[in-house]
């Protein structure tokens, strides 16, 4: 039995790997930026420079845009992505420091482009004059605020939070009513399970979804119901790219929501679900302008006053600007009764994790929080949802990608293990698995099926035996042994590639084109995934196929990139290049199978994966894979291609 001081003491040991976390990434970020020129920050990734203004705008929601363009010979990979903090900078040179700056948030990063959400109240002055440059910044407020959440945690006297603490760290089980049967027509059989045992679940209910198990379409389906009864919900997940496809759904299925965040988060198609948006939407919005703009010229006539005026001109000024704080305060009343308008009227609010803390938020409880992707947050980032609830949904796989953890000792002291994974182990009964696949072909499924799910997936009757010709092999693997194809380590940024894996998978993928076009069937294909685990490896895949013998019309079908940019993808055809080749059988992390298990399992109709058998079996995921690979009759030899 798990008493209160055990749970405690793992939630203080929580605060402790947080603050190694924390640690380690501000010394990472430090090493990256401080003592170190530009162009050593450009190639370190967190900084573009010089840049080029490529525009200045105002959005919908009135913020201040800047787009902005490196030059194309800077191709240094980099670390911008939506929704990092950064600082627009303007320098007279590359050796010099930033003479202004001013902060921002990405709001998109494509190829060379970048558009700017920046903080303030209009353009500056310099941002047209000498050059320009961008450079990431640390985020302290989310380390802030999961700290916050476990202090709350361990201090609270709530007998709601600290039940829910003992139900999901502790050894009380979760407790459900005896409702009478639901039946939702949308949903296949286990779907209809997991919504019946969140609709009977008193504190918690876990929805575990395998890769293309519809967990996003039972989700909604659940928060629809649970609708019927509740007046409001709260729906999070750890990324705004998780958020917004729940906003999206919910919002096709004409539901009111409220999207809360940076509206540079947030993505441009659910925009109109920001607080910012409805603000301009809300009956009262036009009295809200005619208060600002009588404040605004009431500002401007007391400033024409200069210093060298007599008494009366000093009183008309105080006047005029004590009536204009009037209006101010008048604003900030009707933007309060706006704002709890909005909300209260809102019956689903919507935002990440992290933002859950939001000061609207700040007094608000919630009857549900479902909280998605929850394999993929940090214990202390789900806290700071489940603090506000009085009942907790999950839905998430812990076989599919963990949460990002920078630290590799607090990793392995626990960090990487989620609140997702403790609760599915500790409450037998408060968790459904998803069982019906709609994604991929059975023998692309069965591997993982076999691994990771026990084998417990089916693949549904319409893409079971989906595949482009009836000759093809859905599954491939292409191995590299023998062939003396070593991986090599790229001097910058540690990255392990290797090159005549690259040209082999490039000829296989030309030869699949070429087959499929002369069937006639290439048109088929809506799209083709390259993956592979290694950044410098995606770097050469990306320039081997833009100079490869390839049409137009099948390169605008490719994309390439990591296992972490795919989660929540899928492909008709998807090829993986593990890339490890070493005499020593080192796999690095290779070894993380949960990372590979996503990686497999985004292939619809085809998947074809390169490796070097005589290294990767020396890990038992491997090695069983290969079985399977001889069991299903898809062996092939990089020999066969190499002369062709």
């Amino acid at each position: 039995m798990r008493t209160h001081k055990e749970i405690d003491l793992e939630l203080e040991k929580l605060l402790s790997l947080m603050k190694i976390e924390r640690d380690t990434d501000l010394s990472e970020y430090k090493a990256k930026m401080f003592g170190r020129s530009l162009i050593e920050r450009r190639q370190d990734g967190v900084c573009w420079y010089p840049v080029k203004l490529e525009k200045t705008l105002y959005d919908a929601g009135e913020r201040l845009i800047v787009k902005i363009s490196r030059n194309r010979e800077h191709k240094h990979l980099h670390l911008f992505q939506n929704g990092k903090l950064i600082s627009l900078f303007s320098t007279a040179d590359q050796n010099t420091e930033s003479e202004e700056t001013i902060t921002g948030v990405v709001n998109q990063v494509r190829d060379n482009e970048m558009t700017i959400s920046i903080n303030g109240d209009d353009f500056p002055d310099w941002i047209e004059d000498g050059k320009l440059g961008v450079q990431l910044l640390f985020d302290e407020n989310s380390y802030k605020e999961m700290e916050t959440a476990i202090k709350n945690l361990l201090s609270t006297k709530e007998e709601r939070i600290t039940f829910l603490k003992r139900v999901i760290l502790g050894d009380e089980q979760a407790r459900f009513n005896e409702n009478s049967l639901i039946k939702n027509h949308y949903l296949n059989e286990s779907q209809n399970r997991a919504l019946n045992l969140v609709n009977n679940a008193v504190d918690l209910a876990i929805i575990h979804g395998p890769p293309g198990t519809g967990k996003t379409t039972t989700l909604i389906q659940t928060i629809l119901h649970t609708l019927k009864n509740q007046t409001q919900v709260l729906v999070t997940a750890p990324s705004n790219a998780a958020t917004d496809l729940l906003v999206e759904k919910l919002v096709e299925q004409g539901v009111s929501v409220l999207r809360i965040g940076h509206p540079a988060r947030v993505n441009e198609t659910v925009m109109n679900t920001t607080l910012d948006a409805r603000i301009t939407q809300h009956l009262s919005y036009k009295d809200l302008k005619t208060i600002r703009k009588k404040s605004e010229e009431l500002h401007k006539m007391a400033l024409k006053y200069k210093r060298n005026y007599g008494p009366e001109e000093r009183e008309q000024r105080r006047l005029l600007l004590q009536e204009a704080r009037k209006m101010n305060d008048e604003a900030k009343r009707l933007i309060n009764y706006i704002t709890d308008d909005i909300i209260n009227k809102s019956r689903v609010i919507a935002t990440t994790m992290v933002s859950v803390s939001n000061q609207i938020l700040k007094t608000k409880t919630f009857d549900t929080v479902f909280i998605d992707e929850a394999a993929q947050g940090l214990e202390a980032a789900t806290w700071i949802a489940i603090l506000k609830a009085k009942r907790v949904i999950l839905a998430g796989d812990h076989c599919q990608l963990p949460p990002t953890v920078k630290s590799l000792e607090a990793a392995k002291q626990g960090l990487e293990r989620t609140l997702f994974e403790k609760a599915i182990q500790r409450n037998d009964a408060a968790d459904v698995m998803l069982q019906e696949q709609y994604r991929m072909h059975k023998n692309i499924m069965e591997f993982s099926n076999r691994f990771f799910y026990n084998s417990q997936l089916l693949a549904h009757n319409s893409i079971a035996e989906l595949k482009f010709f009836e000759e093809d092999n859905p599954l491939e693997f292409i191995d590299t042994a023998g062939c003396g194809y070593f991986e090599q380590t790229e001097i910058e940024t540690h990255s392990t590639y290797n090159k005549e894996e690259t040209q082999i998978l490039c000829k296989h993928l030309i030869l699949y084109i070429d087959e499929l076009e002369h069937r006639g069937i290439f048109e088929d294909v809506n799209n083709i995934g390259i993956i592979s685990p290694y950044k410098s490896q995606v770097k050469i895949l990306q320039e081997i196929i833009a100079n490869a013998e390839i049409t137009l019309t099948a390169r605008q079908k490719i994309s390439i990139n990591t296992v972490d940019s795919f989660q929540g993808q899928e492909r008709d055809i998807i090829y993986i290049s593990l890339v490890r080749s070493n005499e020593k059988a080192e796999i690095g992390f290779l070894a993380d199978t949960r990372r590979m298990n996503v990686a497999m399992t985004r292939a619809k109709r085809k998947l074809v994966i390169f490796g070097d058998s005589a290294t990767i079996t020396s890990h038992k995921f491997y090695d069983n894979f290969i079985d399977y690979i001889n069991e299903i009759n898809c062996y092939k030899t990089a020999y066969e291609y190499i002369y062709l």
